[in-house]
């Protein structure tokens, strides 16, 4: 997978990986200009400004009050990293794109009850992919941002301050100086690889509006043995079957930020764990420790002081988020194999291909990864698969969609361990609902027609009892 650094969350959970040197889980290396042999000293903030490249040149957005995040520098880096590689869109791309996106609802028409989300279509370039998106972003990140940032500094204790120098007093301002970088730096790498507006897991693009990116298209389907079109249509199939899953359950959307936010909110910070492992840092170095060296500085931000601790509502929040994006990503899999059917001979081959490319980290992989640490694992989104494809065959495509209309309908962490045995949990729960309905219902003796005896009878001709 793609290291992709957006600063929070714990970027990897691989002991090993998060062992090499050099990991810097929160940029603060970035942060206190620490980035290689002979980094910048102690000094006042604007001589310490002046000895870092990238600050020096955006002094100007110091003066951010948007939030915990820069978003214009994360736009600017953004776009400044895509500016030799990104082409604009043509004419007869944003044709194809409507075309493919066309053909694609009505061949959805027949795989699934919901109807079109789609309302207009769109063909991004890489650069307009960023600006466009920057808006749904922002509600995803900027809450989370904004936790890690007080987390960060209400736990350091006042030794810690005093090393830091003399940027300890302006650590605040300057964190959203560094995430607005570090998002940049991963909004540009995300838009050199992103196919569609949903690829990452959730609509990124306005209400209602289907995207591809087609020069990232053109080099996805490159690398491929299928024609470009039967390509192109066959992730038009993928946004709009997205599409219509996040236009017509409306809680879907909410409830994937609410998982990522429910993390945000337990990020806590043991703040005697940090001096203790002071202690021991500056007893391990001799005769203290000099906040004027650099190398020393970034050996202690990057021992792993500052790390959070991962507590019991994070876990849960995070199986919450990764059960909800399997299950998205399983329905809309297995509708666009309802949908393609024998009208798209690449489709198995395509399928596999995108299966692969999650696998090895794809944009959403990517997304989760690295804001909130989430591994998002191949069989999980296999296990979901099973359900939604066996839900269709056995009770029909209605009664598969029919699970989507609220959250307790649909399957939990547990029931993807063992999928099949959910999907026949449904056919005995649909006989109970069948046969509750039935004693419900009212019969002939309910009918009290002789007014007398409350049993109901034959009548004679005159419509008086017997």
């Amino acid at each position: 997978m793609s290291d992709v650094p957006f600063g929070f969350g714990l970027p990897d959970r691989d002991p090993e990986r998060r062992d090499q040197p050099g990991q810097d889980p929160f940029g603060f290396g970035a942060l206190f200009g620490f980035g290689g042999p002979g980094g910048a000293g102690a000094g006042t903030p604007e001589e310490l400004l002046g000895k870092m490249p990238l600050f020096a040149e955006l002094q100007k957005l110091m003066n951010w009050s948007g939030g915990p995040v820069n978003w214009d520098l994360a736009r600017q880096g953004a776009i400044s990293s895509l500016a030799t590689g990104t082409q604009p869109t043509s004419e007869a791309e944003r044709a194809a794109v409507a075309e493919a996106l066309r053909l694609a609802d009505l061949w959805l028409d027949q795989a699934t009850d919901l109807p079109s989300g789609v309302e207009r279509t769109l063909a991004w370039s890489r650069v307009e992919w960023v600006e466009q998106t920057l808006p749904a972003w922002s509600a995803l990140i900027d809450p989370l941002a904004e936790k890690v940032v007080a987390a960060m500094t209400g736990a350091l204790p006042q030794e810690a301050m005093a090393m830091a120098g003399p940027l300890a007093g302006i650590m605040g301002r300057m964190g959203g100086l560094m995430f607005g970088a570090q998002v940049g730096q991963a909004f540009g790498r995300l838009a050199g690889e992103v196919l569609t507006g949903t690829e990452v897991g959730l609509p990124l693009a306005p209400a209602g509006t289907g995207v591809l990116v087609p020069q990232n298209v053109a080099e996805f389907a490159g690398g491929l043995d299928r024609p470009a079109d039967e390509v192109r249509l066959f992730l038009a199939l993928r946004e709009a079957a997205s599409l219509r899953l996040f236009a017509h359950v409306p809680w879907l959307r909410q409830q994937l930020h609410d998982a990522v936010h429910a993390y945000a909110r337990g990020i806590t910070i043991d703040r005697e764990a940090i001096e203790r492992g002071l202690q021991d840092a500056m007893g391990s170095m001799g005769g203290g420790f000099d906040p004027s060296n650099p190398e020393a500085v970034q050996e202690l931000l990057g021992s792993g002081l500052l790390e959070p601790e991962e507590t019991p509502e994070q876990q849960m929040a995070l199986r919450r988020l990764e059960t909800l994006l399997a299950l998205v990503e399983g329905w809309v899999d297995a509708v666009v194999a309802d949908a393609a059917g024998e009208r798209l001979p690449g489709h198995g081959a395509l399928a596999e291909t995108m299966r692969r490319r999650r696998a090895s980290g794809g944009p959403a992989e990517q997304t989760f990864a690295t804001l909130v640490g989430l591994q998002l694992r191949p069989r999980r989104l296999r296990d979901a698969a099973t359900v939604w494809g066996a839900m269709a065959q056995r009770y029909g495509t209605a009664e598969r969609d029919r699970l989507w209309s609220h959250p307790d309908l649909l399957p939990t962490s547990d029931d993807l361990d063992e999928p099949m045995d959910f999907v026949a949990r449904q056919g005995v729960d649909d006989e109970l609902r069948r046969l509750t309905a039935d004693d419900a219902a009212p019969t002939d003796t309910d009918t009290d027609t002789d007014g007398a005896d409350g049993v109901d009878g034959p009548a004679d001709g005159d419509g008086t009892p017997r």
